[in-house]
């Protein structure tokens, strides 16, 4: 594992890395610096995270950009409605032996693109759980420990849902952060045209190791949090759950379930990583903030009231904040 002498050199090591990260992956993806941001913030505070978009957004041309730039291992699975849950984490099968011997499938990887997760039926889906969670997958019985770094980045076409299977509450809990990708500017998109109708090709270079992130993760865990910013990040996790003492008058009208505690874990993991990458070594108040949209819009579940009346998700969070 990647060796600091001190916690301020590994501060100054960390924000070094995400320049050097953001220069290179901007190399091939124009724009969506907020979802750079988001997505890099995730790999530091051991996430997963859960990108929805319309086509062509440029989702699954970003995480294999993230993927290109770090010195891990990448697989990806396209998510089909035939897919069963050995096609991704393997098998037994008999060798010339007629002995049993398990054959790893694509999710013994350190960063996996889980392509269209919602194309697949929950059977399926379900195999991703236990390695989220647990870091290690079971077969036939047996526990198969994945290698560190391990992350899920997965993607979501929010526009066809005909023949979709909406990943259930208990799943999306387990993603750090759910992004949605915005349509580019003008400007982002007169870049982008420009970049990719010519002959150009840009390569991207490895800038971080797979040591250097485990240490990385290892110094957010460790940084200090004021007590009074843990309670505004509970406090607003509190807000979320309806009918409780805690229930604002919006959430009480506008919203079916709340947010659960690992909510409230999340945000305070994601500004410690905010405040570090802002060259800050405590996170304040501001950095919940920053990073509540993220941790709290697919942890909340609108009532029919807020569908009627078009309230959405974002702008309860943003009230409650």
């Amino acid at each position: 594992m990647a060796q600091y002498q001190s916690d301020v050199e590994a501060v100054n090591a960390l924000k070094e890395s995400y320049q050097k990260l953001t220069a290179e992956i901007g190399k091939v993806v124009i724009g969506q610096e907020d979802t750079v941001r988001m997505l890099l913030t995730a790999i530091f505070c051991q996430g997963h995270c859960l990108l929805v978009g319309v086509p062509g957004l440029a989702k699954t041309l970003l995480i294999q950009t993230i993927a290109g730039a770090l010195d891990l291992d990448f697989n990806r699975i396209q998510f089909t409605p035939d897919l069963m849950p050995s096609d991704i984490v393997g098998s037994e099968t008999l060798d010339n032996e007629r002995n049993f011997r398990f054959v790893k499938g694509p999710i013994f990887a350190n960063i996996i693109l889980a392509d269209e997760i919602n194309r697949t039926p929950p059977k399926t889906q379900s195999a991703l759980l236990e390695a989220m969670q647990e870091y290690s997958v079971t077969v036939a019985g047996k526990k198969y420990p994945l290698d560190k770094p391990f992350f899920v980045l997965a993607t979501q076409n929010p526009i066809e849902q005909e023949g979709t299977y909406p990943l259930p509450e208990a799943q999306l809990d387990r993603f750090m952060f759910l992004v949605k990708l915005d349509y580019p500017s003008y400007q982002a998109e007169l870049d982008i045209v420009k970049s990719t109708t010519s002959d150009k090709k840009y390569q991207v270079q490895k800038q971080v190791s797979g040591e250097q992130i485990l240490a990385f993760q290892q110094l957010v865990r460790r940084v200090p949090v004021a007590d009074n910013v843990i309670e505004y990040a509970v406090k607003l996790v509190h807000k979320t759950r309806p009918n409780t003492e805690s229930a604002d008058a919006t959430t009480n009208k506008y919203l079916e379930w709340g947010a659960g505690p690992r909510a409230s874990q999340n945000l305070i993991l994601a500004a410690k990583c905010n405040a570090l990458l802002n060259g800050k070594y405590s996170p304040d108040i501001e950095d919940v903030k920053a990073v509540a949209m993220g941790v709290l819009r697919h942890r909340i579940v609108r009532n029919f009231k807020a569908e009627a009346e078009g309230v959405s998700v974002e702008d309860i969070v943003r009230k409650l904040m």
